[in-house]
């Protein structure tokens, strides 16, 4: 059996206030997509998220506070990213434009701009992102 000490963290955003929010999106049922950009996984050596995989959702203080499983992955054109997929992110969005509006501000800021080594990355219609589908098999306590 595994253990929650064997499986790979589950990060959203950066500790802090963003990653609370989405962490309680996650275990409200409301959140049940992301999206990260692909050059990130390039830059970070990381290998895409397959179906079937699981991982400890932590939170701010990298405290494991859930186990999710991937249920889908799609590597799409940011322009491509659909608004069933913006809406599951479970952060409020009524459309594609806000979802990509507040995404598009995240991915310019400086933390992500760093972990990318690019101090002026931008992203545009043909960015690549990994639009991941995933639920919850268990609440922790």
């Amino acid at each position: 059996m595994t253990s929650i000490n064997d499986l790979p963290p589950y990060l959203l955003g950066f500790p802090g206030p963003l990653r609370d929010q989405l962490v309680a999106a996650v275990l409200s049922g409301a959140k049940t997509s992301t999206t990260g950009l692909l050059p990130e996984y390039e830059a970070e050596g990381e290998p895409l998220p397959e179906v079937g995989q699981r991982a400890a959702l932590v939170d701010s203080q990298e405290r494991p506070v859930a186990v999710v499983e991937v249920t889908g992955v799609r590597v799409v054109r940011l322009a491509d990213v659909d608004l069933r997929h913006a809406l599951d992110e479970g952060e409020g969005y009524a459309s594609v434009a806000e979802w990509r509006a507040g995404h598009e501000g995240f991915w310019h800021s400086a933390p992500v701009r760093e972990a990318l080594g690019d101090p002026h990355y931008t992203v545009d219609d043909d960015t690549l992102v990994v639009a991941e589908r995933f639920r919850v098999v268990e609440r922790l306590a």
